[in-house]
């Protein structure tokens, strides 16, 4: 090759690398344009992963002598095993028209009901949205995992297996932070996918990408493991920041599908793809069955996800904190700050410190660190190696939940209002000249209070009429109006920081 021709190869290289760093990150293969999140800023760890091959007691698969470095001669051992445990996934969507629901003045104050100014009630529907996604059968019984994005909001889900069978599916639960959702078939001897390990994946192994893309049933697309632990695909109140990256071809239709190793096994559930229009651009995203497997474990057996925090602030190794805390080591998370009730800084763990390896599995950076902490739940131990300006320490941390405790959280209605609470502090009480109440402490875009304009900082004074002071006030009140009361609504007094006081009216149903 002239010299000429490799100096325009250079040329077109660097050319291709800058347009590539312009493109836009989309989630769900829908076009919504996703954030781009630094990698030196995160939020108090948490997750929630296991690598639970036997949690649904699935056959052991024979396992073929495979080297992930050498290429397969073809992929059709592996597309057999895997395509009959992916479905096609339909759902429909009615949306209320406005989001808000009016509610009449006089109904609010009177507790009247009322039609308002429109005589709908105040609720408006619009046509059925449909929308098209991928599943991956995990039990013969008829468990099946897919993408939240998939299922949220739907009216109705359908399921159609590869050997076109179709039935009604019921929603299990779902984890808008991991993106992952549980739901279920009436069926009985199905092919599930057995579930292989995505933590012995290696950059360049083979991998298979099987879902339904542009609603073509039963699509199979080869490709290698492109990087792992991506931590800038955060979008929304999507927490996880390990995925693996692919360029296996994913397109609209492809979320919640399989993506699986040279032997068929799963090793992700296929989520995002990176590109300018919506459609593949050589770069998917996967969430990594440690994590998936673990979410559905905790769904199946306790309706919400179990998730352990250490209940740090941390940060990737920058040359900046090198400076400020005498770093010694290149890689590794950065304990820049603690939660309240921190279970990492109650072992002895130190601001500037590096946490390198949790259990013995090395930590790169953050994104390493929030998939090792997710394979536990609160109540379990796991020992952290730290470095402290140089010197090798280790710590034994018991991981708690959010609350601060380790007790297993049970879903309840409660978990529809989309929000976390915690009583008023005295400081704040008295500058707002209020005796108690409780505060937002933060809000889920999923959930009832985003959709009636609730914030994070808003302080509930009353509901329905009746104080509430603790969280378990929230709680009891909304348990009371699912079951026994006739119209589903929550009537809300409450004050924002500023001062502002606010009625607002949440919708249930």
């Amino acid at each position: 090759m002239n010299k000429s021709v490799k100096i325009g190869l250079l040329a077109l290289g660097c050319s291709l690398i800058g347009a590539a760093s312009g493109v836009a990150i989309y989630t769900g293969f829908d076009g919504k344009q996703a954030k781009v999140s630094s990698q030196t800023e995160t939020t108090e760890l948490s997750g929630n992963i296991a690598v639970a091959a036997d949690v649904f007691k699935q056959p052991k698969m024979t396992q073929a002598v495979y080297s992930p470095t050498s290429v397969p001669e073809n992929f059709v051992e592996a597309a057999e095993r895997s395509i009959n445990g992916v479905v096609n996934i339909r759902t429909e969507t009615v949306a209320k028209q406005p989001s808000r629901r009016y509610i009449d003045p006089f109904e609010f104050f009177f507790g009247i009901p009322g039609d308002g100014p429109r005589g709908d009630g105040g609720r408006a529907e619009s046509p059925v949205k449909i929308g098209i996604g991928s599943g991956v059968i995990i039990s013969t019984d008829g468990f099946i995992i897919t993408n939240n994005h998939v299922i949220s909001g739907a009216t109705r889900i359908t399921v159609t297996t590869n050997t076109n069978e179709t039935f009604e599916a019921t929603l299990v639960g779902t984890d808008p932070e991991t993106d992952i959702a549980l739901i279920k078939i009436e069926a009985s001897g199905l092919s599930p996918i057995p579930f292989g390990d995505s933590e012995s994946l290696r950059v360049g192994e083979w991998v298979l990408a099987v879902g339904n893309p542009f609603n073509l049933s039963s699509t199979v697309t080869a490709g290698i493991v492109s990087a792992k632990g991506r931590s800038t695909m955060q979008q929304g109140d999507l927490k996880i920041a390990s995925f693996i990256q692919t360029d296996a071809a994913v397109n609209p239709g492809n979320s919640g599908g399989a993506l699986v190793n040279a032997r068929g096994e799963l090793v992700g559930i296929n989520t995002m793809i990176y590109s300018r229009d919506g459609s593949f651009s050589g770069y998917s995203f996967a969430v990594p069955v440690s994590i998936a497997s673990k979410v559905v474990a905790d769904i199946k057996q306790y309706g919400t996800v179990q998730r352990a925090v250490l209940g740090i602030v941390g940060t990737n190794v920058i040359e900046e904190l090198k400076k400020e805390h005498n770093l010694k080591v290149t890689q590794g998370a950065v304990v820049v700050d603690f939660g309240e009730n921190s279970s990492a800084k109650a072992a002895g763990i130190k601001e500037g410190d590096v946490i390198t390896a949790v259990n013995g599995i090395h930590t790169k950076g953050m994104a390493e660190l929030q998939e090792q902490i997710s394979k536990y739940r609160p109540g379990d131990h796991v020992t952290l190696s730290v470095n402290r300006q140089g010197e090798e320490l280790s710590f034994k941390v018991e991981l708690k939940n959010r609350e601060g405790n380790t007790d297993i959280i049970e879903r309840s209605s409660v978990a529809s209002l989309g929000a976390a609470f915690k009583p008023i502090d005295e400081e704040t009480a008295t500058r707002l000249g209020i005796s108690s109440g409780v505060v937002v402490v933060g809000v889920d875009k999923e959930g009832k209070f985003h959709e009636s304009g609730i914030n994070k900082g808003f302080v509930i004074l009353a509901i329905n009429n009746t104080r509430v002071r603790t969280g378990d006030d929230v709680e009891r009140i909304v348990e009371g109006v699912v079951n026994h009361a006739a119209d589903k609504v929550l009537f809300i007094k409450g004050i924002y920081p500023n001062g502002r006081v606010r009625y607002v009216a949440v919708d249930l149903t």
